[in-house]
């Protein structure tokens, strides 16, 4: 029996069906097997492709980067603060469009062409405000690591209330013992997420945002 036409098979494929597979069973379900399969290739191929299932959670990663809107966030018209407050919001946007894959990150350094990409736009901007380059790294690590907090607590709260929405009604209730948690909790707000980087930014020694225009 003859073989049938071979089907054309790209990396980008491939990322978009482990996505398919992480978003209906999990991180733990994705492997050089599974896409293999969810693609009708053999595992043979998809090494020709990935050399190991850490080689395609990275790609993953690198995916997300991809959608960032990085031409918006050089563009030298807007403040730098609000360009940096557009880019945070739009890589928390990404992350969200494919909940929990903010584990994937651990898989490996930030190294890929698009992440890097991103920390150099961060570099540009905070440079280009007459920090030293020293001082530039400090502050663009301090927003990776911002953003990149910030997911990890929004795929937490989601999972959390999943679980909530299916659990039945406690039997009784306990008297708080964390009441300082809990009016920080309600003082924040629903998505504290903004005024938390203006704080950061505010540190940062950026001009005030009570000087911009509001972020649309």
């Amino acid at each position: 029996m003859k073989p049938g036409p071979r089907r054309s098979i790209s990396q980008a494929d491939i990322v978009d069906a482990a996505f398919e597979i992480f978003e209906e069973k999990g991180g733990d379900a994705v492997s050089i097997r599974g896409v293999a399969a969810r693609l009708g290739l053999t595992p043979t191929a998809m090494y020709t492709y990935f050399t190991s299932k850490n080689a395609l959670q990275r790609a993953m990663v690198e995916q997300v980067f991809s959608g960032l809107d990085l031409a918006a966030a050089s563009d030298p018209s807007a403040p730098w603060r609000t360009r940096v407050q557009r880019l945070a919001a739009d890589l928390r946007a990404r992350f969200a469009e494919h909940q929990g894959a903010i584990v994937l990150v651990a898989s490996g350094p930030l190294d890929g062409r698009h992440a890097l990409t991103f920390g150099e736009t961060l570099l540009e901007g905070f440079t280009g405000e007459g920090m030293p380059l020293a001082d530039a790294a400090r502050a663009t690590a301090a927003v990776r690591a911002f953003v990149l907090g910030a997911i990890t607590l929004d795929a937490a709260a989601a999972g959390t209330d999943a679980e909530a929405a299916d659990a039945p009604a406690p039997l009784w209730t306990e008297a708080t013992q964390h009441p300082l948690t809990e009016a920080a909790a309600v003082l924040a707000g629903p998505d504290p997420f903004a005024a938390n980087l203006d704080r950061l930014l505010d540190g940062l020694g950026l001009t005030p945002a009570a000087t911009l225009p509001p972020v649309e």
